[in-house]
């Protein structure tokens, strides 16, 4: 009984020292990121610097440049650049959108902006009759009536929703899939409501998928404030035409670079923690949320841990990947050359839902791999780290999954993501330091207990 109980204090002993050692070391990552993080510096140079990065644009070549030479600075083990080829889409100059009252004589400007990949509508732009919808299924019960004809497809983001995430995932296919599925039944082309939270004066871009062997007819959003207008004036008056006139165009993929950034592993080399963002973004802001924060975090990572003289048992690796905005060719590269090169993932970290307020992280992964993870909670919630019940991981770490890793999405506030994101309006003033800071911090404390205690 005695060498039970003298087993038992030893154990309860060990435990507690364990805690506290992990509880000063997060402190310390979270002390280094609010009194000496360079996350927001970093940043500042990507949107200001450098700006929109959409992929195959010079911006996105100047934006590999960059993070390679940032990693190189922080003195990564190794960095170095993963070719990979990626779709080239040009914007051309500013879209046009007008509303055509004909019984009156009016038109009124509205604003829009081509979705990217979309085809041009040439020089003349398109002038049709407009057809509004709310789903897919009302268009098709239209048919054939709309052949010639503009479909608007106007409905919102759920504002019932609190999960904003929720509310995107619950309108995007219009945006996704309605230019091809008007196609089908002859439309001229399409124009979306912007996926925004709020009303505003800005549109919204974001990528479309055009379906083979339908005709690719010209596709665009229009602001929130001036698709509700058009939504009132269709139920007064009728005989309303719509101008649009865009100048894009797809051209020749184009060669581009995920960038890598690792500290080697001491005791387990070989088991790989990564952390990233896309370092691509659309055309119209900085990228400052979408996704240059994600970026600088993750390179934050490991330039805290390395100026904390951490010395991981596992390779902690960053990776800045390019094209997820239109194309994802960036993430399938890296799990691909993952796959042939047998390397041994056992989690990925991707920051992609803005820079804001930390509350959590959200994870795909087997139910002991979850329950591990969620065991951390008390260390991580005195930093507002609370929750972790929701599954996701990320885009760009998806590809990952065939390969039974772990996939862990950082989970920031999202109330006012979609107020942002793909617009104009995604710039670096938008950006707060102290929870830019927080977020990298974040991640920082997860990787660490990651790489401490592993998952298995």
């Amino acid at each position: 009984m005695k060498i039970l109980t003298t087993c038992f204090l030893i154990a309860s002993t060990q435990l507690c020292l364990s805690q506290r050692q992990d509880e000063t070391t997060i402190r310390q990552i979270y002390d280094k990121a609010l009194t000496e993080g360079q996350s927001y510096s970093m940043l500042d140079y990507l949107s200001n610097k450098i700006g929109s990065r959409l992929s195959g644009s010079p911006g996105a070549a100047a934006a590999v440049e960059w993070s390679k030479r940032a990693m190189q600075d922080a003195s990564f083990d190794s960095v170095w650049l993963q070719p990979v080829m990626v779709p080239h889409w040009v914007r051309g100059q500013k879209e046009i959108g007008r509303i055509l009252r004909t019984k009156r004589g009016e038109a009124t400007t509205v604003n829009v902006c081509a979705l990217g990949g979309s085809v041009g509508t040439g020089p003349d732009g398109i002038t049709a009759s407009i057809v509004e919808v709310k789903s897919f299924e009302e268009l098709a019960k239209l048919g054939a009536a709309v052949q010639g004809k503009i479909v608007f497809f106007s409905r919102p983001m759920d504002p019932t929703k609190i999960n904003t995430f929720a509310a995107y995932g619950g309108a995007v296919n219009q945006r996704s899939s309605g230019a091809s599925e008007a196609a089908k039944y002859g439309a001229k082309a399409v124009l979306v409501r912007s996926m925004g939270s709020n009303l505003e004066d800005y549109p919204h871009t974001g990528g479309l998928r055009y379906a083979p062997n339908l005709a690719k007819i010209p596709a665009f959003a229009i602001s929130t404030r001036h698709a509700d207008m058009l939504s009132k004036l269709l139920v007064e008056e009728k005989e309303i035409q719509v101008y649009l006139e865009s100048h894009c165009e797809t051209l020749e993929d184009a060669p581009s670079f995920n960038v890598i950034g690792e500290i080697k592993g001491s005791e387990y080399k070989d088991e790989i923690i990564i952390i990233g963002g896309h370092l691509d973004s659309w055309d119209l802001g900085q990228g400052a949320h979408d996704d240059g924060a994600g970026c600088v975090q993750s390179i934050e990572v490991l330039r805290i841990l390395r100026t904390m003289g951490y010395q991981p048992k596992r390779t902690i690796r960053a990776v800045m990947f390019m094209n997820e905005e239109n194309g994802l060719r960036g993430g399938l590269k890296y799990a691909e050359l993952a796959t042939k090169n047998k390397e041994k993932h056992i989690a990925a970290i991707e920051s992609d839902r803005g820079g804001f307020t930390p509350r959590g992280f959200t994870v795909s992964a087997d139910t002991s791999t979850r329950k591990k993870i969620q065991s951390w909670r008390p260390l991580l919630e005195p930093y507002g780290l609370s929750d972790f019940s929701q599954e996701g991981g990320g885009a760009d770490i998806g590809p990952l999954a065939q390969q039974g890793v772990a996939l862990i999405g950082f989970l920031p506030d999202s109330q006012r993501y979609f107020s942002l994101h793909h617009t104009s309006e995604d710039t670096f003033d938008k950006v707060d330091k102290r929870e830019l800071e927080l977020g990298a911090a974040s991640m920082a404390a997860l990787v660490y207990l990651i790489d401490r205690y592993g998952l298995k």
